[in-house]
């Protein structure tokens, strides 16, 4: 009997003394509401409801009038959706290494303490400030061959010298390319330079003193110690390459022709222009797909890679 009064009298003290869990930091929680309902009815709401008429065929106004997979399937045989796959798809590709690479090269210089550094971060991250159709626009006029860098050097003497890329179908993507790259550095610069100040100076003087080269200390030492980082700036540039839509209007309008078409674009120009909201919600669809194949690997590397650890 004496134990079970004892545990009677533990189980009366923790449900006395203790707060129930459901009830601790009861304000927070309280605070949150607002932002739980914005979540839920707008982003999850929005979304399945996207999905569902993406299934239908609705054209200017929703209609429930379900056709199973043949918006996808139309939307699978246009070539302008192709053509804009496979224009995100070399887009992304090479921003993403572009990008990571002169981020972090920049970060790094910077990372040695050089004079008038705050001048020369100021200069790098100065692009990321203006916003995307202002990129856009100015590197229209610089890429112009008829007053950009073509008129120039052509200036100087080299008459035949050829740089029209926004002119020419096949290289269009790269011109976009370049004004992405030098709007978007500057950002991965400044987190991959936080990153490198949170390393320990007294790594730096170990590797010193085992004779280990700079780039041999960033290779081994350095980079696998910024991988949280890494992470970050991969996910930042990933969303920021699906989203393309800015840059793309700004500066071609997806031409020549359908060359530089991108997804974004296609799902505004169909929701909106074509007024066709099932060829438009099938678009935004495959691109939420996009968005959960970034997440799934980046949420195992955050959570599932830190618990086996």
């Amino acid at each position: 009997m004496a134990v079970v009064d004892e545990g009677a009298e533990v189980s009366a003290s923790n449900n006395s003394g203790r707060p129930i869990k459901l009830f601790r930091n009861l304000s927070s929680k309280i605070a949150a509401i607002p932002m739980i309902l914005t979540t839920l009815v707008i982003f999850v709401g929005c979304t399945v409801w996207t999905i569902t008429y993406s299934f239908t065929s609705s054209k200017l106004l929703p209609k429930t009038k379900f056709v199973g997979f043949d918006q996808y399937e139309r939307l699978w045989g246009t070539k302008r959706w192709l053509v804009s796959i496979e224009n995100l798809f070399v887009y992304g590709i090479c921003s993403l290494v572009l990008t990571l690479l002169i981020g972090f090269t920049l970060a790094a210089l910077l990372d040695r303490k050089i004079r008038f550094e705050n001048t020369f971060r100021t200069i790098f991250l100065y692009p990321f400030a203006l916003s995307f159709v202002v990129t856009g626009l100015a590197w229209q006029w610089i890429l112009n061959p008829e007053f950009g860098v073509q008129n120039i050097v052509r200036g100087w003497g080299w008459e035949s010298f050829t740089f029209d890329p926004l002119y020419n179908s096949d290289i269009v993507i790269y011109g976009i390319l370049i004004a992405g790259i030098w709007q978007g550095s500057g950002l991965i610069m400044v987190i991959m330079l936080a990153g490198l100040r949170g390393i320990d100076e007294d790594i730096w003087k170990a590797a010193r003193v085992d004779g280990i080269g700079p780039v041999k200390t960033y290779v081994q030492i350095i980079i696998p110690m910024m991988k949280p980082v890494f992470i970050t700036a991969l996910v930042l540039i990933a969303s920021g390459i699906i989203k393309l839509y800015d840059l793309v209007v700004a500066q071609t309008s997806g031409g020549p022709g359908i060359s530089s078409e991108v997804p974004a674009k296609y799902v505004y120009d169909y929701t909106f222009k074509a007024q066709n909201l099932g060829q438009g919600f099938a678009a935004s669809t495959m691109m939420l797909v996009a968005v959960v194949i970034i997440l799934i690997p980046y949420v195992y590397l955050q959570f599932g890679g830190r618990k086996n650890d």
